[in-house]
């Protein structure tokens, strides 16, 4: 995104609640980054998961927002996709398709 500090401003989504995909939904924060995860192998890997959606944000420029993630097996490529995605649509970025 630019390494610029990204607000979002709208609800977005990215993703499906197919098997191995994941769908992201991302609002505006309250100061932090909030994540509720919803996943078949969350006992496994949920920590990891949380960590891909947390430092993609970081990377993407987010430092407030909201996200709900509703796994089914993503891997991490797949995951940072969507979170950018995400990012793009929610910040105002990019269209919702």
């Amino acid at each position: 995104m630019g390494g610029g500090k990204v607000e979002i401003v709208k609800m977005a989504t990215a993703g499906t609640v197919e098997s191995n995909d994941i769908l992201i939904m991302i609002s505006k924060g309250e100061g932090s980054i909030d994540i509720e995860l919803e996943s078949v192998v969350e006992q496994q890997y949920g920590e990891d998961i949380k960590k891909v959606i947390y430092d993609t944000l970081i990377d993407e420029g987010v430092d407030s927002a909201k996200v709900i993630a509703k796994d089914k097996g993503a891997l991490d490529f797949t995951i940072k996709a969507r979170v950018k995605a995400c990012v793009g649509r929610g910040s105002g970025d990019v269209n919702e398709l």
